[in-house]
């Protein structure tokens, strides 16, 4: 792994009501030129980001999450060279948000689409599904985790519920990654708490940071980001030489990017003079004895 640091700009994304997929290409130029300007390497959109196209829909479309999702299709190649190209401009690795793609069943992959500014893309479905996604009965997880490499530095994505789940953000930081970044979406104040609560118990668990970003803002015409609710953070273990709540950076506005950078190398250092290592004494709940608990009889 490289010891090279990473400049992250993390989003917290007003949802808009784009007439044409050129204004929602124009807004997408403005928010990554900006992050780019700032010193950024890598930017992180939310979650749903793709369902802002559906205020370009006609209405009857775009009131209808099904139809709005089948009709969105038709712009996947566009929103592909819309990321590629800025990706490539900007300098930047972009993650962006994520898009509902059809798998050619009419069936949806939640899918986080990682492009980077030599031509490169990879991408990450979503594993775990919400109860709004499992009532539509036609988003289905995905059956893939993956790592990638920035610039020398392993990460992992975990699409918003994802991070709740602590096994498979083990695997990926177990497989190298030192960084996971969170394209999130929640429209309640509880939601909101409980993806923020899994992104602090990630980054204790396996002495990691975490990036989230966050939809902001109301969108009376979408099924889906009618109401969005959280806070982009950057989130680190809570330990020497680290912020003691977890917190490295969140965003006070109404919306906007907040910037941090992660030192991978700086990271390995604070465990050395770690209070707890949580990631260095992860075997130990794996014991024989631990594996299952058993009731005692006579308490």
């Amino acid at each position: 792994m490289s010891d090279a640091g990473l400049t992250l700009a993390v989003a917290k994304y007003p949802i808009d009501a784009p007439s044409r997929f050129d204004d929602f290409a124009d807004k997408q130029t403005r928010w990554l030129c900006q992050a780019a300007a700032a010193g950024a390497q890598v930017a992180i959109l939310p979650e749903y980001l793709s369902l802002e196209l559906g205020a370009t829909f006609a209405t009857g479309v775009r009131d209808d999450l099904h139809a709005s999702l089948a009709a969105l299709q038709a712009h996947r190649a566009a929103w592909c060279a819309l990321y590629a190209g800025l990706a490539r401009d900007t300098g930047l690795h972009v993650v962006a948000g994520t898009f509902l793609l059809d798998d050619g069943r009419g069936r949806y992959r939640n899918r986080a689409d990682l492009f980077s500014p030599g031509g490169g893309h990879v991408w990450q479905d979503k594993l775990q599904l919400t109860g709004f996604e499992k009532k539509t009965g036609v988003i289905d997880g995905g059956d893939a985790l993956k790592v990638f490499e920035i610039e020398g530095v392993r990460v992992g994505i975990a699409i918003c519920y994802d991070i709740e789940f602590p096994l498979p953000v083990r695997a990926q930081c177990e497989a190298g990654a030192r960084l996971v970044l969170v394209p999130s979406c929640t429209d309640t104040a509880a939601g909101a708490t409980r993806v923020r609560v899994g992104c602090l118990a990630r980054a204790l668990e396996n002495r990691c940071f975490i990036a989230q970003s966050v939809t902001a803002g109301d969108a009376a015409w979408s099924p889906a980001l009618d109401v969005n609710t959280g806070e982009a953070t950057i989130y680190a273990p809570m330990d020497v030489g680290l912020p003691a709540d977890g917190i490295v950076a969140e965003t006070r506005e109404p919306h906007g990017w907040i910037y941090a950078d992660f030192d991978p190398q700086r990271l390995r250092e604070t465990r050395d003079s770690a209070q707890v290592a949580n990631d260095r004494d992860w075997p130990g709940q794996l014991a024989p004895g631990l594996r299952q608990a058993k009731l005692e009889p006579g308490a």
